[in-house]
């Protein structure tokens, strides 16, 4: 165990890379430590991107599979010139359109970052986040930072500090506290390096919108073989997961209040997963909770991770989740969703 240090930062301050709490997490970065920092999306957990011996701190830190890639963050498009080889001219719209912001991009690397962050490929993930602590912190650093979420592996992904202390206090070196995340699911990943291009991670950029920028957009693969090194996070490990066993129930309200009759006769604590639209419709569960309007995906995707970690707090034994449409940014909360309930499905 080690002392984790806090540093609370305003977002909204003036000439934040001159801010002394970012200057000392930047100087934990530069001397090989992990920081936890907010982003737009989740929590990431930092480390020098260049450095092995400091990337392998974060694998140690989340108990994470060292065959699963990390995405590098960078600051300004000439950071991605320095890692990459190639950024094709679909590359380059898709970066215009969408950078900084919640998009990932695959592309060909140049070597520069150390192999635990490329899992051995030949590729790396890249992206450009639109948080100005994060801009803030990697300027700070003079380094591309590479930053998974910053949770223990496995679990529901960090939105606010509190998450992350939770997690990973004592087994990192500081967390800076940016207040509460906006978007709330990771990133979009999307793989360069294939025709047409391929979404690995669905996220906070839409298939809508990218097929608005560039037109035809590859399948999202399902999953990848056991025995293949998946190409970015959140392909092949079990992710997002809350404490209790966790179902999805297409089926409705109806089903699930069911579903909630029989498991309270054999004496388990229940918990429902709902929105706001429904939150009256399940008096027979233990714990009812909210991850926004159904009406406004947006808010549903904000808070779901949250309201993962809340059923932890309230000790149930098992969650039934209500679905959503898989339009827009529907297409991520029902990839974690999936992902947090392990494929759980009762038709």
């Amino acid at each position: 165990m080690i002392e984790t240090k806090q540093w609370r930062v305003d977002p909204e301050a003036a000439d934040l890379e001159q801010d002394p709490q970012i200057l000392a997490a930047a100087e934990g970065i530069k001397n090989g430590e992990v920081v936890a920092f907010p982003t737009e999306t989740v929590y990431g957990l930092g480390a020098n991107a260049k450095s092995r011996e400091a990337c392998l701190k974060i694998f140690e830190a989340k108990g994470r599979p060292s065959d699963n890639p990390l995405i590098v963050h960078v600051a300004t498009f000439e950071d991605v010139r320095e890692i990459c080889t190639d950024i094709n001219p679909i590359a380059r719209k898709l970066a215009e359109a969408f950078w900084p912001g919640p998009m990932t991009l695959v592309l060909p690397s140049r070597g520069e970052v150390s192999d635990a962050v490329t899992a051995g490929l030949s590729t790396v993930a890249v992206r450009m986040p639109d948080h100005p602590v994060a801009r803030a912190l990697i300027r700070a650093a003079g380094v591309p930072i590479a930053a998974p979420s910053a949770n223990s592996s496995g679990r529901p992904s960090p939105t606010r500090a509190e998450h992350v202390v939770n997690d990973l206090n004592g087994k990192i070196y500081g967390i800076v506290d940016g207040g509460e995340t906006g978007v709330g699911v990771e990133s979009t990943v999307v793989d360069c390096t294939t025709t047409p291009v391929t979404i690995l991670r669905p996220g906070g950029i839409s298939r809508e919108q990218l097929t608005e920028v560039i037109g035809l957009v590859a399948s999202d693969p399902a999953m990848v073989r056991s025995d293949q090194t998946p190409k970015a996070p959140g392909m092949k490990y079990r992710h997002y997961a809350p404490e209790a066993m966790m179902y999805l129930v297409p089926g409705g309200k109806e089903r699930i209040t069911e579903l909630v009759k029989n498991e309270k006769e054999n004496g388990r604590r229940v918990g429902v997963l709902t929105t706001e639209e429904h939150l009256n419709s399940y008096p027979r569960a233990d714990i009812v909770l909210s991850c926004g309007k159904r009406a406004e995906p947006e808010s549903v995707a904000h808070s779901l991770f949250a309201v993962l970690r809340e059923f932890d707090k309230r000790k149930v034994d098992v969650i039934y989740s209500e679905t959503f449409s898989e339009t827009g940014i529907g297409k991520a909360i029902m990839n974690r969703l999936s992902k947090a309930a392990s494929g759980r499905v009762i038709e």
